[in-house]
C-alpha cells in the first residue's frame, strides 16, 4: 500500500532545523506544517522551493476565535491521514519537539499506523530542552512538569524538593483558541493550590524560549503571591525552584552500600 507518514520536528526557533529534517521536507511528496515563528514556516515554504517540490500546507488554518482545540486538532489530523491515503509520502513538520504537547503529531501516526501505513517520528529542540539551557537546570536532581489545567484538576502528589514545571500556565482553564488573548483569572486558581505546598514568598519564574536567532528568553522573576498579578503570554511556563531537600532513605542507602561492596 502506497504512502507514508514522517513526522517532523523543527525546533523552537529556525536554527534548530536537523540536517535530517531538512532532507526529509526536500524529499517528501507533500508537506503540511503546524509552526508557530513566522521565520520557521519562511524556512520550510524556501526548502520545497530550492527542492522544486509543492508548496506546503499550513495546518494552523484550522484555528479559529473561540473554537476549541480539539475540533482544530481533529482536522488537521484528518488533513494529514488524507494526503496519506491518496498515497503521498507526507511529511508532517510540527514546532518545538513534535511529540511534546502537540496531540495532532501522536493522533496521526497512531491513525496512519492503524490503517496499515508506515509511520514514525523524529524528534526536535523543545521549550524544555531551551529551559534546561537558558535557566542552568539539570534535571538530574529530580524534575516534575505537569500542565496547568491538569495540575488543578487531577490530585496528584508534588515534589515540593526537586524542579516543577508547570505548562501552558497562560491558558489555564482554556480549552479553546484565543487570538485575542486568554482570560487569566484561573492563575489565581493556580496560586491557590501552590500556596498549600510552598510559601507565598517563594521564587517562581515566568519563562518564555526564544523563537528568534540571535533573540533573548523571557525570564520574570518573581515571588509566588505575585504570580497572579502579572501579565502572562499565552506560551510562557512556570518554572518553581526546590524548596528544601530531599530526605535521604538511610536503610536503602545501608543496603544500597552493601550490596556494592558485596
Amino acid at each position: 500500500m502506497s504512502g507514508s507518514l514522517l513526522v517532523l520536528s523543527t525546533g523552537i526557533r529556525s536554527g534548530h532545523f536537523t540536517q535530517e529534517t531538512v532532507a526529509a521536507l526536500q524529499k517528501a511528496d507533500a508537506v503540511a506544517h503546524c509552526i508557530g515563528d513566522p521565520v520557521s514556516r519562511q524556512v520550510v515554504e524556501w526548502i520545497r522551493v530550492q527542492a522544486s517540490k509543492s508548496p506546503p500546507e499550513d495546518l494552523a488554518r484550522f484555528y479559529a476565535e473561540g473554537k476549541p482545540r480539539r475540533e482544530s486538532y481533529a482536522q488537521m489530523v484528518g488533513r494529514i491521514l488524507e494526503l496519506v491515503r491518496s498515497g503521498l509520502n507526507v511529511a508532517a513538520a510540527f514546532y518545538g519537539h513534535a511529540g511534546v504537547f502537540a496531540y495532532p503529531s501522536h493522533e496521526a501516526v497512531r491513525q496512519a499506523r492503524k490503517e496499515g501505513y508506515p509511520a514514525e517520528m523524529w524528534p526536535g529542540v523543545s521549550a524544555l530542552d531551551c529551559l534546561f539551557a537558558d535557566l542552568g537546570v539539570d534535571p538530574a536532581g529530580g524534575c516534575q512538569e505537569l500542565e496547568a489545567t491538569d495540575f488543578l484538576l487531577k490530585q496528584r502528589p508534588l515534589d515540593i524538593a526537586g524542579y516543577v514545571i508547570l505548562w501552558q500556565i497562560g491558558v489555564v482553564g482554556h480549552i479553546d483558541y484565543r487570538q485575542t488573548g486568554y482570560d487569566l483569572r484561573p492563575v489565581k486558581l493556580v496560586v491557590e493550590k501552590l500556596l498549600k505546598f510552598y510559601p507565598p514568598d517563594h521564587p517562581v519564574i515566568l519563562y518564555q524560549a526564544a523563537h528568534m536567532v540571535m533573540a533573548c528568553s523571557v525570564q520574570q522573576k518573581i515571588s509566588l503571591a505575585e504570580l497572579s498579578e502579572v501579565s502572562i503570554t499565552p506560551i510562557a511556563t512556570l518554572f518553581i525552584p526546590p524548596l528544601g531537600s530531599p530526605q535521604i532513605d538511610n536503610e536503602m542507602l545501608s543496603r544500597l552500600n552493601f550490596s556494592m561492596l558485596a
